[in-house]
């Protein structure tokens, strides 16, 4: 039998004035419930009995509880309480003034009444009755509301009641003594503290006692005016704050508590709080030093205004004004604070002694009548004993931290707040979102830990956030991008959105309540309406498995204000939190500023979704306490600062802000890894088991006793040439390169060589290779200039990136470095920023500027490595069982050790096993993709790991084969951590080894990789796994002399499996069926592998269709035609049916639509490229190949018909084709015309096509040398594909001349039909053909015969053409390159008067660029010609430069214009040297030998050619008496000089106008 017993006595406590009800619930003798409370104020507790509460004793016990404990009794309640039940006729924690009370609280006060039930508390409550309305209700209110006329009654007498025991209570309360109240907690701004006049402070005045708990000071606050209490107030806060800070100890100054009586609450009027604020931080800055004064402000909190009570507990309109001081070690250090100019002193040092604040600076005491030496000697040991008094500080906050801690939630905090890890630098958590209301500006100084959370999104619900709240505090200490929550609409690719929201790099702000943007801010009660739905959208947004790691982020809710009585919009995005979470409470923290903020909170939770948050939320902690705890959860090297190398040897603080704003970036600190505790031995596991080397290997092994890091030999040599870096011919950004095959420690080298030069460089290292150059360019530059001093040079960055596919990207973004330089007017004669080249190849020529790191190590390496084992086994003993990417390397990258390894770790492999499945496809991703890998996040829900959420490493899930990968960053579109192979050499004989020992092909891996659906579910890395899954099945070797049809992984799955390789194919269409790039795949293999042209033309359409603005996709139609008439011409004997003619001819119409539909795209994508300045990709010339090859195969198809004979063939369609000949006269002569017929008629179909073949081939032979003579690579780089279609074009050329220039040239017969058709034949009938002949190597004897040619033509034609003059000029320069010293060589004054007669001609629009060209090559001064001499040669350049952008511009985006001749020292023709003289040729490599400069410095070259001196300008040098406006090659060249200097430099001549080479100070 239960027995309940309750005991309830009233006595005085201590922390109020008035009597306190004490009621205790005691059950067979044990005490199960407590609760004091006011007794004006009681309320009904929880009570909680051996874990049940009072609902669940209820049912046991057959007894009413809660009527035990309740104010208002039943009957079987015993006499002791029914003497006390009419003081208990009121409900605890109501207002004192029923007007005050909710709804809520009416509903509940009625609940209690005798005779009243739940339904009628009901009524009530849903017609709205709060207690205004309760003071005004007559009886028939109540009764129309539906409740019955006894319960009516029962409730106007209980409010008759209340109002006159109310009436009473006040009476009799101003009639009794005053009592005692504590003060209002230290840093307490908001937990709703009240003071009663009269009362007493429970606290004294008094000195510094352990330096945490505060000392008091009480000023009365009385004597003053108007005039002068501001001045009392800041002189009265200044000396206290100072003499705290002095003496290093919390303290807080009391104004309107009186000394005497002591502690007596006086008040104090206030009429103008912001006022004592202004004043005060006014006053900060005038009397404290300059250089204290941002610690004095952080020191000296803002006043905190305690309204009081009169007795009656009315509100009065007095304050106590307090403020505390808070003198942290971090901002005090060990400096002391002296005030100046108060009180008309001039200097004064406070401390505090004892209970009082004293002045101990001998100066002023000197003239006070104290004995200066004495004083002195006081003020000496005061400042010798700072350090001291620093170090007592700080070991009083670590014990109060600790104590913190240490308290119940104090560990609720660190255990949620890292995921149990009890560390931050650990946590399990990898992200953190912060939810918060209106930020008190008293508080923004306790919250620090945000700043180094870094949270991914902060949700802030204060519309005036950024004037003077949370945003404004962290915007001041931390990058952010501000948002509103229609930015997180799905209205693309969840991780396209991610990416332009900067997600995981920098902190999202989102306002969710306006006040950016135009936004407005709603009511509360509008609030779920208006905002809502698109707050709940960021919120799932953010729990989306694509976005952040899942069950691995805190989402922590910052409550520091009060919620509102209705639905707060912070407790509706709790929810929606909590359903995201699924009720999950591991991911969600609350922090409350005060217990009854907790309890508002928490109610409202429960009210809406039966939660109970208590376990999940922090509130007995101040936000200072939760500061503290929280930063001690950081690694000291964490919190530290960081430092820069400056200019002479110094160092500069990295402000935090600052180094996050590089997002881009990561930089490398002077003190990196400084007073770090990270776990030695894991980070040295994870690196020599085959992971990344991280900063601390190396700090590691320059620790004392530590072997050295290992080197390889071509160390030494890349350190020096960076530190040299002379090599860079004063560029400001230089590009030094480490080629290496994969896995041969190449990115391992170039790290450690940023190591070593972190002290003389700013050192960084590329974050994410796909990042947008100007982004990035604008951070390096941003990072050279960061506290440089204007006089100076900056300290030059030393920038790694690493692995980037395309060395044109390489030098794309190192002319956005140059171009940021120039547009910041950085100069300097050297490199201001050197690109550490890091990139994967097969092999490289080794240079000045470029290593090569093979797979072989040297003597010297192998011995450094045998000692560094000895050194590994002494901590690690099984180094060489589990190290295997070290020993790989110790084993000089044997493959026969990799083979051993594979086949060790793989005897239990079982493809049926998850983590079987698993490792294969990572071996499948590393051998093929090489940085390609699966996020953790992925695998562990793969592999189940998730049922504990945040317990499990993902390596344990892999069991044995956990020797084979490592864990990984990942900067993708968004960042996070991934699983990897150790390394690609391993990773390839793990493919080897399970084709033969376990015969799983790679056929079966890439079929498992495609068509196993959980890879794919909503994951985190979904784009960077579908976007390595496209590189593996798509990517071409473009380097090779000969590209590949097909990559690498479907070559080897065709010799591996053949046949095989069509399955995976097409479910790799399955899975990336929106992939415009893998249907064209598809639709390549079924026309070049299968012959499949009806499945080639759907998969080809299918990715038209889904990339309709691609040239590239567009050409893969028009292919598929061209090979399906290129099959049936193949398949069918001479002569083709006329039905298989039609259907050939009828294809050929198509396909060359086709083509010209890929030409219109390739001009559109080349216009755009140009427009956006971002994409440097070359013009796309297929199509117009393509159709070139398409007018050869229609010639083929009309050889193969009876029509055309062989014995004249040739002859007939020469003049079909070029329309001399029309098909009727074909017809007419026809010797077989009735059997011929039906051809005949064919023929008349297609008529139209077949007269335009000759020109359109002509015209698209034209179009591709201009594209291929007069452009060239930006960077000297060979493109093998561009080289590709060169040859074929040439290939194409040949029968085009083969069937329309059949007529040879002889000089003796003079022939003008032979002379042009023999011109033609050899491309000399335009200057293109006749520049081309430079390049071609075109010998002397074929040169001359054109230059006869072209002489006849010009001497016998009956309308000499501005053309055939043209030519005849551009024939005469080539021959004077090729063959100087010829005979037949027109004059070059004849060749000038030839010019100035075409020059005054009327040219055509084709004519006018290459007769610009040629009149400024020839007319440009040399040292002999007058200045007078073509002065309309300034008008000849800009002509030439309007008409290379108007005739170009679709062709040149990622090009360079062709320099054709360089000005030389000779006269006459010898002062144009062609870029393929023997002199020039000898010095110029593939590489950018121009802008290098090296070239120029060979004396052969300067004996060459001539230097010209010019006057700078804004983007040109002008030259001579003209001022002859002259490009830069580079147009960073330019950003050295000032405008005006003059400069010396070669010329060069190009489509675009003369350019400058190797501008130099003319000094």
């Amino acid at each position: 039998m239960l027995s309940l017993g309750v005991f309830c006595v009233i006595r005085h406590h201590p922390e109020f004035p008035r009597s306190f009800f004490l009621c205790t619930v005691v059950c067979d003798t044990s005490v199960v419930w407590e609760s004091e409370r006011q007794t004006s104020t009681i309320a009904t507790q929880h009570i909680v009995f051996g874990g049940q509460d009072v609902r669940q004793l209820r049912q046991k016990t057959k007894k009413n509880i809660h009527g035990v404990c309740s104010p208002h009794f039943k009957k079987e309640s015993t006499t002791a309480m029914a003497n006390q039940g009419e003081e208990k006729s009121r409900l605890p924690d109501l207002p004192a003034d029923i007007k005050d009370w909710t709804a809520e609280q009416v509903k509940h006060w009625v609940l209690q009444l005798e005779g009243v039930d739940e339904a009628d508390s009901e009524i009530l409550f849903k017609a709205k009755i709060k207690g205004q309305s309760l003071l005004i209700l007559e009886l028939a209110d109540i009764k129309s509301e539906g409740v019955c006329l006894g319960p009516a009654k029962l409730i106007i007498q209980a409010r008759d009641e209340w109002l006159k025991r109310r009436t009473e209570q006040v009476t009799s309360s101003t009639n009794k003594p005053s009592g005692s109240c504590r003060p209002s907690p230290f840093g307490g701004y908001h937990d709703g503290t009240r003071y009663m006049e009269a009362t007493i402070l429970t606290i004294t005045e008094s000195g510094a006692l352990d330096l945490i708990e505060p000392c008091h000071e009480f000023k009365a606050f009385t004597n003053t005016t108007p005039q002068n209490q501001f001045d009392k107030f800041t002189n009265e806060v200044i000396r206290f704050g100072a003499a705290c800070m002095n003496s290093r100890t919390n303290g807080t100054i009391h104004f309107g508590i009186a000394d005497k009586p002591h502690g007596e609450v006086l008040g104090v009027v206030v009429e103008d709080k912001e006022a004592y604020e202004n004043n005060l931080r006014a006053a900060i800055k005038r009397h404290f030093q300059p250089k204290c004064v941002e610690a004095a402000l952080k020191c000296i909190k803002h006043p905190r205004f305690v309204r009081l009570l009169n007795k009656d507990q009315t509100s009065s309109d007095k304050y106590v004004i307090e403020v505390d001081i808070e003198p942290h070690s971090e901002v005090t250090k060990d400096h002391y604070y002296l005030i100046y100019n108060m009180g008309g002193k001039d200097k004064q040092c406070y401390v505090r002694d004892g209970a009082s604040t004293c002045n101990i600076h001998p100066k002023t005491l000197a003239k006070s009548g104290n004995k200066e030496n004495k004083e002195n000697k006081k003020f000496q040991e005061f400042k010798d004993k700072t350090k001291q008094l620093l170090e007592s500080r700080e070991k009083a906050e670590q014990n109060h931290v600790s104590v913190i801690k240490t308290s119940a939630h104090g560990f609720r905090l660190i255990q949620k707040i890292t995921g149990g890890t009890l560390s931050l630098d650990k946590s399990d958590f990898e992200e953190y979102v912060i939810v918060a209301n209106k930020l008190p500006p008293a508080l923004s100084e306790s919250l620090q830990f945000l700043v180094e959370l870094n949270p991914t999104a902060v949700l802030d619900f204060d519309p005036e956030s950024a004037q003077d709240g949370l945003h404004h505090f962290f915007s001041e200490r931390s990058p952010v991008t501000v948002h509103i929550p229609a930015d997180y609409k799905i209205t693309e690719g969840v991780e396209d959105i991610a990416k332009r929201l900067k997600l995981t790099r920098t902190t999202s702000w989102v306002f969710c309540n306006g006040g950016v943007r135009g936004e407005h801010q709603s009511d509360v009660d509008k609030w779920l309406i208006e905002k809502g739905e698109s707050v709940r959208e960021v919120s799932s947004f953010l729990c989306r498995k694509e976005v952040l790691p899942n069950k691995r982020f805190l989402v922590i809710f910052l409550v520091f204000s009060t919620l509102a009585e209705e639905m707060d919009p912070l407790v509706n995005t709790f929810i929606t939190f909590c359903q995201q979470f699924r009720g999950h409470e591991k991911q969600l923290l609350c922090i409350c500023d005060s217990e009854k903020t907790f309890i508002s909170w928490k109610d409202q939770i429960f009210s809406q979704c039966r939660i109970d948050i208590s376990s999940s939320s922090v509130f007995e902690l101040s936000f200072a306490e939760v500061n503290d705890t929280t930063l001690s959860l950081f690694s000291r090297n964490h919190l530290h600062h960081r430092f820069l190398p400056s200019v002479g040897g110094g160092t500069v603080l990295l402000e935090k802000k600052f180094e996050r704003s590089l997002s881009a970036i990561e930089v490398l600190c002077t003190n990196q890894c400084e007073g770090g505790d990270e776990d030695k031995k894991a980070i040295e596991e994870n690196f020599y088991k085959g992971g990344k080397v991280s900063w601390w290997n190396f700090y590691f092994s320059e620790e004392p006793g530590s072997f050295p890091f290992i080197k390889r030999d071509k160390f030494d040599f890349i350190k020096d040439m960076c530190t040299d870096h002379k090599w860079s011919s004063g560029n400001t950004c230089a590009v030094f390169n480490v080629h290496h095959l994969p896995g041969c420690g190449g990115t391992t080298l170039a790290m450690h060589i940023l190591w070593v030069s972190r002290k003389t460089f700013r050192c960084a290292v590329l974050r994410d290779n796909n990042a947008n150059f100007a982004e990035i360019a604008a951070q390096v530059v941003q990072l050279l200039t960061f506290k440089h001093k204007e006089n100076s040079s900056p300290l030059p960055v030393l920038l790694m990136i690493d692995d980037f596919d395309d060395k044109e990207k390489v030098f794309d973004l190192k002319k956005r470095i140059q171009e940021e330089c120039a547009n910041k007017r950085i100069r300097s004669k050297s490199a201001q920023v050197i690109i550490l080249n890091c990139m994967t190849s097969e092999s490289a020529v080794e240079t000045e500027d470029t290593v090569f790191i093979s797979n072989v190590l040297s003597d010297a390496e192998k011995k450094f490595f045998d000692k560094k084992l000895t050194e590994i086994e002494k901590t690690h003993p099984n180094a060489q069982e589990t190290f295997y990417g070290f020993m790989f390397m110790k084993k000089n990258f044997s493959a026969a050790y990799a083979h051993s390894v594979a086949s060790k770790t793989l005897k239990s492999f079982h493809i049926n096993q998850k983590e079987a499945q698993l490792l294969a496809i990572l071996a499948l991703l590393h051998k093929y993709g090489w940085h390609a890998s699966l996020s953790v996040s992925l695998c562990e829900e793969f592999l189940d790991l998730q049922t504990q959420a945040g317990t499990s490493k993902v390596e344990d899930g892999f069991g044995s084969f956990s020797t084979l990968i490592t864990t990984c960053r990942v900067e993708s579109k968004v960042v996070f951590k991934a699983v990897k192979m150790i390394h690609s050499s391993i990773a390839g004989h793990c493919l080897k080894e399970l084709a033969t020992t376990h015969k799983v092909s790679k056929a079966e891996i890439t079929e498992l990789l495609l068509t196993t659906d959980k890879l794919y579910e909503c994951t985190l890395g979904k784009d960077k796994l579908l976007g390595d899954i496209r590189h593996i099945l798509v990517w071409r070797n473009s380097s090779q002399a000969k590209v590949p049809q097909f990559s690498p992984l479907i070559q080897d799955i065709v010799e591996e499996s053949p046949g095989l390789e069509e399955t995976v194919l097409e479910n790799a269409v399955k899975r990336l069926a929106k992939n415009p790039i893998i249907n064209q795949l598809l639709a390549r293999y079924y026309y070049l592998k299968k012959g499949n042209y009806p499945k080639a033309k759907h998969y080809a359409k299918r990715a038209k269709e889904l990339s309709k603005d691609s040239s590239f996709i567009a050409d893969t139609t028009a292919q598929v035609i061209k090979h399906e008439i290129m099959s049936i011409i193949e398949k069918h004997r001479d002569p083709l049916d006329p039905q298989t003619t039609k259907t050939l001819l009828e294809l050929s119409e198509t396909a060359i639509g086709a083509f010209q539909e890929t030409q219109r795209l390739a001009k559109s994508e080349s216009l755009y490229k140009l427009q956006i300045r971002t994409d440097n990709s070359i013009f796309n010339t297929s199509g117009f190949l393509g159709e070139i090859q398409l007018y050869l195969l229609v010639i083929q198809v009309l050889e193969k018909t009876p029509v055309f004979p062989p014995q004249n063939c040739r002859s007939m369609l020469s003049q079909v084709l070029s329309g001399e000949r029309k098909l009727v006269d074909v017809e007419r002569h026809d010797q077989h015309n009735i059997p011929n017929q039906p051809y005949h008629e064919i023929f008349r179909e297609f008529s139209s096509l077949l007269h335009i073949v000759k020109c359109q081939m002509k015209e698209k032979i034209n179009v591709l040398d201009n594209v291929f003579v007069n452009l060239g690579s930006r960077f000297g780089i060979i493109d093998s594909r561009e080289e590709e279609s060169k040859r074929k074009l040439s290939e194409c050329f040949d029968k085009y001349a083969e069937l329309f220039c059949t007529h040879s040239w002889n000089p003796e017969i003079q022939n003008l039909v032979n002379a042009r058709q023999y011109l033609e034949k050899n491309k000399a009938d335009s200057y293109l053909g006749i520049l081309s002949c430079l390049s071609n190597d075109t010998c002397s004897p074929d040169i001359e015969n054109i230059v006869k040619c072209q002489g006849f033509i010009l001497k016998n034609s009956a309308k000499r053409t501005v053309k055939d003059r043209i030519n005849f000029i551009y024939v005469n320069i080539v021959l004077s390159c090729i063959k100087p010293e010829s005979p037949i060589m027109s004059g070059y004054k004849k060749l000038i008067e030839t010019l100035f007669e075409v020059l005054g001609l009327r040219s055509s629009l084709e004519d006018i660029m290459p007769l610009c060209f040629i009149a400024v090559v020839l007319l440009w001064p040399d040292q002999s010609q007058s200045s007078t001499k073509g002065e309309k040669l300034s008008e000849y350049i800009s002509k030439l430069r309007d008409c290379y952008h108007e005739q170009m511009k679709d062709m040149y985006n990622g090009k360079r214009p062709m320099v054709h001749f360089f000005l030389g020292k000779r006269p006459g023709y010898g002062k144009l040297i062609h870029q393929h003289h023997e002199v020039i040729k000898k010095y110029i490599s593939l590489e950018d030998e121009w802008e290098k400069g090296k070239i120029w410095r060979e004396q052969e070259v300067k004996d060459l050619l001539r230097r010209v001196r010019g006057v700078v300008d804004t983007d040109y040098i002008l030259v001579g008496p003209q001022r002859l406006e002259v490009s830069p090659v580079f147009k960073n060249q330019l950003s050295r000089y000032d405008k005006g200097s003059t400069v010396s430099f070669f010329v060069g001549f190009t489509m675009k106008g003369p350019v400058a080479l190797d501008i130099l100070d003319n000094n």
